[in-house]
């Protein structure tokens, strides 16, 4: 089997959401207890959280909150109702 590179494309907003995400996940009981059902998902998880950590200068910009917060919103105005709870208007 051929080891090619894989390119996923991120919005900005995407990334630095995700990113924020996997930092407050990875560590967990619950977040690792679920990764360790397949121990080789770890490898992508650190290669994918590696990389939005070295590519995104928010993340050490004095108004970081504001801008994660800021793309949450923009993200979540376009998922419409994808994820929403039933009984959440």
């Amino acid at each position: 089997m051929v080891d090619d590179d894989f390119t996923i494309k991120l919005t900005r907003d995407q990334a630095l959401v995700l990113s924020d995400w996997l930092y407050h996940k990875m560590g967990t009981a619950e977040f690792d207890s679920l990764v360790n059902q397949d121990r080789a998902v770890w490898s992508p998880l650190h290669r994918i959280a590696g990389t939005l950590d070295t590519s995104l200068v928010e993340i050490f910009m004095p108004d970081y909150a504001g801008r994660l917060d800021a793309a949450r919103e923009r993200l979540l105005d376009s998922l419409g109702d994808v994820g929403r709870p039933p009984d959440e208007p």
